[in-house]
């Protein structure tokens, strides 16, 4: 199995073959992880992660991907890097690939920025998230999360809750979802909910109490507050008493509704601790979901490196 193209970019533009050729190979590598079994397919190959932004549990997760394929792994920390002397991105790029990088993983706060660098480059790129556009690898290990949970994408409902306006994990999982014949719901203030964001084929709410009844998966977004210029809503606790998914409001859901979080998470905000450990949440599923979909990705961008 392979995709057509050397990068990911984005979800947008994958179609549902493509998304379905990912979700069966995540299966296969997810067995091989949990069983701590490393593959010799990337041997000889180099991955250099290039993140402008923070991240743990994102640039941890491609590392390991990386390494349990037998690739050498180089971490780029850009405050020591040419970068801070004025290096183009572009011209930094050339250099790692003329160094024998084979893969550039980047995380950048512009959006846009991994697609620049792919067509500049002949190297895979794969993009970690850039601005408010996508999280590709994010959507994908939300996808595989909730395929594996409830054995289908088509037909289900799914609920995205919290910050939409800042979520470039929010637009992953409205692509990869919708072309999968899920129904998506967005619900938060509506001051983070982007205007357009209707274009995109989701339903609106701004009632928790009304929407939970409805679906078969709650994904929680994070409050993004790093990245609002003002405030988008009154006070926290105004946000708590509206939007917060407590074990009260879980008991209105659906019996079996799947829980998820793409973390980090502002426990006491979005979430309170007794729904993240509740049986039916599969947060920590999620982490080892996105080693499995990393190693899947590397691979079926292999074949044209």
């Amino acid at each position: 199995m392979s995709l057509k193209f050397k990068d990911l970019l984005g979800l947008e533009h994958l179609d549902k073959n493509d998304l379905q050729t990912i979700l069966d190979s995540v299966k296969i590598f997810k067995g091989l992880f949990k069983k701590s079994n490393k593959t010799s397919t990337l041997r000889g190959k180099t991955v250099v992660t290039l993140f402008y932004e923070p991240s743990t549990r994102t640039r941890t997760s491609f590392e390991i991907a990386a390494k349990r394929l037998s690739a050498d792994v180089v971490n780029i920390a850009v405050s020591g890097s040419s970068i801070i002397k004025g290096e183009s991105l572009i011209d930094t790029g050339k250099t790692l690939e003329a160094m024998g990088a084979d893969y550039i993983v980047i995380r950048h706060m512009l959006a846009g920025t991994p697609d620049m660098l792919a067509r500049n480059l002949n190297i895979s790129i794969i993009n970690a998230g850039d601005g408010f556009h996508e999280h590709p690898t994010q959507g994908l290990l939300d996808l595989y999360t909730i395929y594996e949970r409830k054995k289908r994408i088509e037909g289900l409902r799914v609920l995205l809750i919290g910050d939409i306006l800042h979520s470039r994990v929010a637009r992953s999982n409205i692509w990869a979802l919708t072309k999968m014949g899920a129904e998506v719901l967005v619900l938060g203030p509506s001051t983070l909910i982007p205007a357009s964001i209707e274009d995109l084929g989701v339903k609106v709410y701004h009632n928790l109490d009304e929407a939970i009844k409805k679906v078969d998966v709650l994904n929680i977004l994070r409050v993004q507050f790093e990245r609002q210029q003002e405030n988008l809503f009154p006070s926290i606790r105004e946000y708590i008493s509206l939007y917060q998914l407590t074990k009260e409001r879980l008991a209105m859901a659906k019996s079996g509704v799947l829980i998820m979080h793409p973390g980090p998470m502002n426990r006491g905000i979005e979430v309170t601790s007794e729904v993240v450990d509740a049986p039916n949440a599969a947060i920590s599923e999620q982490i080892v979901n996105g080693v499995a979909v990393r190693m899947a990705v590397f691979c079926l961008l292999e074949h044209v490196v």
